[in-house]
Order: C-alpha cells, then structure tokens, then sequence
C-alpha cells in the first residue's frame, strides 16, 4: 500500500512554523476552479491534440522528403520533447494548466484533472480531422501555418487562469495592511520654512520680499523632499525585490539540490523512471499508425474512421471514468493507476498481432481507454510530494516524459528501417514500458517483505 505525502516521513520545510496550511477559500472546489478547468481543456486541445496529430503530418513528410522512417520521426518527436522537456512554446502554457487545476480542487481532484485533460482526447480527433483536411485542401505547409494560427487562442486559455489569493480581501490579498510611507506633515513644513498665516497678516508690507523668498524656499524643500521619498521607495522596491529572488532561488535550490529536495524520496525518484519508459509507449501508436495502416492496405476503411480518433475518442471516456473510479472512497488511487498501466502495455504487445481493421480497432480502444490514467499522474504526483511541491515535481515528471516522446518515436521508425516490420518496434517498448512499471512495483514490495517479517517475528515472540 503506497503512502500519501503526509506519511512519507520527511519535511522540506526548515522551520514547521513556515509550513503553509490548505485554508477554505470559495474558489476551491466550486466558482472559479471550474472555468480553471475549461482553460485547462481547451490548452490541452490546442496542445495535446496537436502534438497526437502529428502522425498526419508524417505520412506528408515521407512522401515529401522520402527519407527513412527514423530520421522522419525525428521531426514529430522534437515537437513533442523540446515541447515537455525546455518548456518553451506550448510548454509554457502545458504545465501551468495541470498545476492550476490541482490547486483549485481538493474534494473532486481526480475528476477535475480528467476533465481537463480529456482535452487530449477532442484535440487528437479534431486536430486529426483538421489536418487530413487542410494537407488535402492547400497542402501541408499552409495546414500549419493554420494550425499555429489557430494556437493563438492558447492566449486567451491563459487569460481565464489566476492565483488563488490567501485574503479575503480581494484588493488585498495578502491579508495585510499596505505599508504607505509617511508624508509630510503640514506641520513639519510649516516649522522648517514657511510662516503661518498669522504672522503673514502681522508683516508690514515692506516684508513682501522677504515673505516670497520663504515661499520659494519651502516649495524648494517640499520637491527635495518628494525627490527623497521617490528614491526611498525605488531602493524599497529593488531591496524587496532582491529579497524575494534570493528566497526563490534559496528554496528552488533547496527543493532540487538540498538535504530535503525532491529526490531524496525514493519514490518519486522510482516515478521518474516510470515516466522515462512509459510515453513513448502512448505516443508511438499515434505517430505510425497512419503508415501502419497503408502498409496493411486498410486506408480505405481507416479514412472513414481513423484508428487514431479512435484512440482519442475512447482517450475521453478513459480520463473521466478512471477519475470518477481513483475518486471513490474504497478505493486507492495507485491500484487504478498500476491497473491501467498494466492493461495499456498488454494492449502494446497485443497491437502487432492484429492486421484486420476490426481487430486494431478493438487495441486501440483498449490502448485510449486504459491510457486515461494520465489524468491521474497529478494526483499521484501530490501523493509522493504534496501540494506546496507539486509544479516542481510535476514539471520533472513532464520532462522525463518528454525524452521518452523525443526518442521513442525515432526508436521505432530506426527498428523498422532495420527490420521492415513494425512488430518489433512494439515488442520492444512494451519491454522497456514493463521496465518503467516495475520500478514503481519496487517499493510496494518492499513495504510488503518487511510487514510480513515483522508480523513473523511477533508470532515467534508469541
């Protein structure tokens, strides 16, 4: 039995009174979470669909350049890894989508996280759509200049996302009172140069010069000194400024490199190498299927219905049941998980086998539905690190999915330049998907062999 971030039994905070507590807000679980999900949908339809389409784009690509399968894979995997593993482009708006909805939700957040993400789901069959269209229409170089047009709207996804405030006060949401600097007093200026109108009224005349000369002068002091009080709060600001960016780096260095950082939970570290072994896996179906299916003389079938909008439609229905399931009370949230990664390689070692449409329609079902456990990667993330560490966490685990998307696509096309089968290159990365799964059996087994030896030793002390 795996145990959740409370249980792990170390603490990255240095002092306990810094420990920052989940408080109610109105917006967890209800209000604004929910249009939180809806950016977090359509970012992963412009996204995700998009990057799951690409395998339109490849058929285009060999036909264009006719380069070899490997090397033509490259192009869709560094689409993919540079998107997931830098962070550039896409991938700046990828990763605040899946954190935020994490944090919105606590009662509901596996089901959150699968409707968000069933966004793959829609974005793959429409996006597939769309390319056959437009390659068709105005060839593949116009249907991606289309494509990114239509990635503009990833602005107004990130338009709807804001933080959540610890205030009540929505003007202030800190919960402080703002710190004003302190203005000149009348008072103050009336002792250091100008004369009150008392004794303006009892000058004679023949003090008017003498009375303009003070005024000049105490306008003087009162620009001198507003001149002061801007520079105070410009050395302020940069002094605070300088504060917070040496707390940040103090705690990302702390997090990543520090006695209590991230990878001194076995765990994760063991998730880590789950993820390196485990995307290529999803992701190599949809890059070669579009040429796995003319190599088996079933485009004819496939055009009606794409194998790959299959995936994507089912992908939909796999998020938001395998999240309603992760949700339920009896039930453990990491059973689910290893449940569906266990069906999604048997379905890769199943998938060569099949050379009837009938017959890769009903793998690729079983492949969208049990690859549904993606919405459940955040939950189990905040599992092993909670939720104060979950962007940092969570933005590993995306990288180390990343190089899985950039070399697992251009793995299989080199096996199939070698071998001219498609089958090996699946058999081969249902091994290394096993491999990934079986670090995250280690610890469990563990836990398993020293619970039974302890129970064995207190029956012999018996």
């Amino acid at each position: 039995m795996y145990t959740s971030h409370e249980d792990i039994g170390y603490d990255f905070e240095d002092d306990p009174k810094d420990k920052k507590t989940l408080k109610p807000h109105p917006n967890i679980d209800g209000g604004w979470a929910w249009m939180m999900v809806l950016s977090s949908f359509f970012v992963h339809i412009l996204i995700m669909g998009s990057q799951m389409a690409l395998g339109v784009l490849n058929v285009e690509w060999l036909e264009e350049f006719h380069q070899s399968r490997g090397l033509t894979a490259w192009v869709s995997s560094l689409s993919m890894g540079i998107t997931l593993i830098v962070g550039f482009g896409s991938g700046m708006a990828y990763l605040p989508a899946v954190v935020m909805v994490g944090r919105y939700f606590q009662k509901r957040r596996a089901l959150a996280q699968g409707l968000s993400t069933t966004g793959t789901g829609f974005g793959a069959f429409l996006m597939t759509v769309l390319l056959k269209y437009l390659c068709a229409e105005y060839g593949w170089r116009n249907a991606m200049f289309i494509q990114g047009a239509v990635s503009l709207n990833l602005c107004v996804c990130g338009a709807l996302m804001r933080p959540l405030s610890p205030g009540k006060d929505g003007n202030n949401p800190g919960g402080r009172h703002p710190q004003v600097l302190p203005a000149p007093s009348t008072e103050s200026i009336k002792s250091n140069g100008p004369v009150s109108r008392a004794e303006e009224k009892g000058d004679p005349p023949g003090n008017e010069e003498t009375l303009s000369d003070l005024a000049a002068q105490a306008c003087q002091e009162k620009a001198g000194l507003r001149k002061n009080m801007g520079a105070l709060r410009v050395l302020k600001t940069v002094s605070q400024l300088t504060l917070r960016v040496r707390k940040g780096f103090r705690d990302w260095y702390s997090g990543y490199f520090g006695a209590a950082s991230l990878f001194t939970n076995r765990m994760f570290v063991a998730f880590i190498f789950w993820a390196l072994f485990a995307y290529s896996s999803f992701v190599i179906p949809f890059i070669h299927l579009p040429e796995i299916v003319d190599l088996y003389n079933l485009s004819e079938q496939n055009d009606v219905f794409p194998l790959t909008s299959i995936i994507a439609i089912v992908h939909i229905f796999g998020k938001v049941i395998l999240g309603i399931v992760a949700d339920l009370p009896c039930i453990s949230v990491w059973n689910v998980f290893l449940m569906a990664n266990f069906t999604l390689v048997l379905s890769i070692f199943i998938l060569p086998l099949m050379h009837t449409y009938a017959g890769l329609a009903v793998i690729c079902a079983l492949i969208g539905f049990s690859s549904g456990y993606f919405s459940l990667m955040p939950v189990v993330t905040e599992d092993l690190v909670g939720i104060e560490h979950l962007a940092n966490a969570y933005g590993i685990i995306i990288c180390a999915n990343g190089i899985s998307a950039l070399l697992g696509p251009p793995f299989a096309g080199w096996i199939y330049d070698i071998t001219q089968k498609y089958d090996f290159s699946f058999y081969i990365c249902g091994l290394l998907y096993m491999v990934g799964i079986l670090f995250l059996l280690i610890q469990p087994c563990l836990r398993f062999i020293e619970q039974s030896r302890k129970k064995y030793m207190d029956g012999a002390h018996v």
